[in-house]
């Protein structure tokens, strides 16, 4: 039987990163070759895999990396099952080493077939899956390309890239700005003009349901009752309506023996308001129609406009 040395099991630590007891095992059963301590390594953690299989990886890291040119990113999560391994500063850095070599692919498939140290992504999975003992694999991937990206990590739960049309005008403070805003409010669209008009019927007859459920109970309790919305998208407020609620305000501060010399005054904030009160799916889902986090007084857009540059596109990731 070869004589193992510390130094032997540290090469193959170093390399797989699987326990010191784990590693000279493999190096006593593979009688001191290198290859075939790592092949028996693999074997482990596919045996490991397949017990595992059925296990939900939604604990792990999430990392964004943006390419030196800052024209392109990269977003992935890799997955395991439990937040102690998920925070372990090694998990972390097998992590970003991932998202390193993410950046030159353009989809998950080609990335999992890259090169790791000598073995395909995929295969590092399995590794680390007999290594760790939970299940290991990527389970997302995202790429974003425009003329300036940038990104934000928020505590390895979620990631976030945001396209800018310019790289000009501070725009690396505005990306990184607009990427926590897409990290913290989860925007799933760009602006309300991407939204299928199916969906916004379908939504607005959902909400309206709860909201008027919700009455009965508030009615009930003597508590004030919630405001129904009668649209909850400016995909839906066409030229008409909108004029007709202006109509209508100018008819409420009439009854109000509003004088009509200061109505222009009044008016603005009125029908601000009632497109307020009747975009809500807008607000929640679109990133331009958000209210911006850092200033709630003006919208993502409104912030974005006023330096000098425009969002294209944006990706979030999170764990879960």
């Amino acid at each position: 039987m070869a004589n193992i040395t510390a130094a032997e099991v540290k090469k193959l630590r170093d390399a797989t990163g699987a326990g010191m007891m784990d590693c000279k095992k493999a190096l006593v059963e593979a009688d001191g070759n290198f290859d075939e301590a790592v092949s028996i390594l693999r074997k482990k953690g596919q045996k490991v895999a397949e017990k595992r299989a059925d296990r939900a990886s939604s604990e792990g890291a999430a990392i964004a990396v943006v390419n030196d040119a800052k024209t392109e990113g990269v977003l992935i999560v890799l997955g395991c099952e439990t937040d102690f391994v998920g925070k372990n500063d090694d998990f972390v850095a097998l992590a970003k080493s991932l998202a390193e070599l993410a950046i030159n692919c353009n989809d998950q498939e080609s990335f999992l077939n890259t090169d790791f140290g000598g073995m395909t992504v995929a295969e590092k999975m399995i590794e680390q899956t007999g290594v760790i003992g939970e299940k290991v694999q990527i389970n997302d991937f995202k790429k974003l390309t425009a003329p300036f990206v940038g990104a934000y990590i928020h505590g390895y739960k979620i990631a976030a890239l945001v396209g800018l049309a310019s790289g000009e005008n501070s725009a690396d403070v505005v990306a990184k700005d607009i990427a926590m805003q897409v990290a913290s409010m989860g925007a799933t669209t760009l602006s309300y003009k991407d939204f299928d008009p199916a969906f916004v019927a379908s939504e607005t007859e959902a909400r309206i349901a709860v909201i008027e459920k919700d009455n009965i109970e508030r009615g009930r309790l003597g508590k004030h009752l919630i405001n129904v919305p009668e649209y909850i998208s400016r995909a839906q407020l066409t030229d008409e309506i909108v004029e007709a609620a202006k109509t209508s305000l100018q008819e409420e501060l009439r009854a109000e023996g509003k004088p009509e010399q200061i109505w222009d005054r009044i008016l603005p904030g009125k029908l601000e308001r009632f497109i307020s009160d009747n975009t809500t799916l807008d607000q929640e889902k679109c990133l331009l129609d958000q209210n911006f986090i850092k200033d709630e007084k003006q919208s993502v857009a409104d912030y974005v406009t006023s330096k000098g540059n425009e969002v294209v596109s944006f990706e979030r990731v999170a764990l879960g």
